[in-house]
């Protein structure tokens, strides 16, 4: 389920990106080529139909962006601690492990 939603994510910024690098950024976008026959070809509505795409599919992009975080599987909640990093970390932290340090002597504070 996450691949599907993964490839169907980079898929619908594919068609993003090309929905936008057609549009012009003036307004004229495809539209602009045919402007002298606006009435024959019937285009005259081209900029809105690119705008309209545009956002659906950057709303369905965050809705399957959504889906794909609700789907995901949590990790990084409770550490297992039969890994045996954790062991290492339990064995390097142990108190046992650490000398202790010397205590200063009463005499060694008198010559300060």
């Amino acid at each position: 389920m996450i691949t599907f939603l993964v490839i169907l994510g980079i898929l619908i910024c594919v068609l993003l990106v090309l929905i936008i690098l057609i549009q012009n950024p003036k307004g004229g976008g495809l539209s602009s080529g045919f402007s002298s026959s606006n009435n024959i070809m019937g285009v005259q509505r081209t900029g809105d139909f690119l705008e309209k795409g545009t956002w659906s599919l950057a709303i369905i992009l965050m809705v399957v962006a959504i889906f794909i975080n609700i789907s995901s599987p949590k990790t990084g909640g409770a550490v297992k601690t039969d890994s045996k990093i954790q062991e290492q970390i339990d064995k390097t932290a142990a108190p046992s492990s650490i000398p202790s340090m010397p205590q200063p002597s009463s005499q060694d504070t008198s010559k300060k």
